[in-house]
Parts: C-alpha cells; structure tokens; sequence
C-alpha cells in the first residue's frame, strides 16, 4: 500500500470514525464511573441547592466535597474536549497534519497485517 491508492481516504476515515468512537466511549465511561460517583456523593449538597441556591452554597458545597467535584470537573472537561475537537472537525475538517499520522497509522496497521486488532475495522470490504 502506498498513498496513491485509492482506497487509502475511506480507510483513513474508518480509522478517524474509529478514534471518534473511542474519544464518545471514553466519555460515557467516565460520566458512568466518575460522574455518578460526583452525583452520588454530592446528593446531600442537591437538597440544599434546591431548597436555596446561592453561590455561596455551591462553592462550599464543591470545596469540601473535593474528590467528587474533581471528579465531575473531570467529566466535564473531557466532554468539552472532545466536542471541540469534533467540533474543529466537522467546521474545518481534518487538517493535514492529522491527516498525514492517520494515513500513516493506516499504512502501519496494513503492514502488520490480520494480527492487528484494528485490521478488521479499517479493512472490511476491501
């Protein structure tokens, strides 16, 4: 395989498709992991947010509640992360750069061949 095949830019988009897959996965573990961990935690402080909601209470609520607000701090940045980066895909599309280590990850995962537990996903049909 070089890179004037013909095939090289639907592979290079199942492999992308692959790396979104994997980007909204990682998403959705953390928010089942660490962001019901948060809200579990931090149930107690939903009740006094709800029956008077200051800011004041949720900076304290947050403060001395460390390890559940990092956690949901967390999904919350990985969740906006992976919306702009999806984002600057979809407005600009993929730059050359990231086309180039794509194509070449492609052209990796081809030399090593049916071994590779990526072949099946970028080579189907071909």
């Amino acid at each position: 395989m070089n890179k004037s095949d013909p095939i090289l830019p639907q592979q290079v988009q199942r492999l992308y498709q692959f790396n979104l897959y994997g980007r909204w996965l990682f998403v959705l573990f953390c928010w089942l992991t660490l962001g019901l961990f948060s809200v579990w935690r931090l149930r107690g402080e939903f009740v006094l947010w709800y029956e008077d909601f200051t800011w004041v209470a949720l900076r304290y609520g947050l403060a001395f509640n460390l390890t559940p607000a990092f956690s949901l701090f967390f999904c919350i940045g990985v969740t906006g992360s992976v919306l702009v980066w999806q984002s600057c895909h979809i407005v600009r599309g993929l730059s050359p750069r990231e086309k180039l280590r794509l194509e070449n990850q492609v052209i990796k995962i081809q030399k090593s061949g049916p071994s590779h537990p990526l072949w099946k996903w970028i080579f189907k049909n071909n």
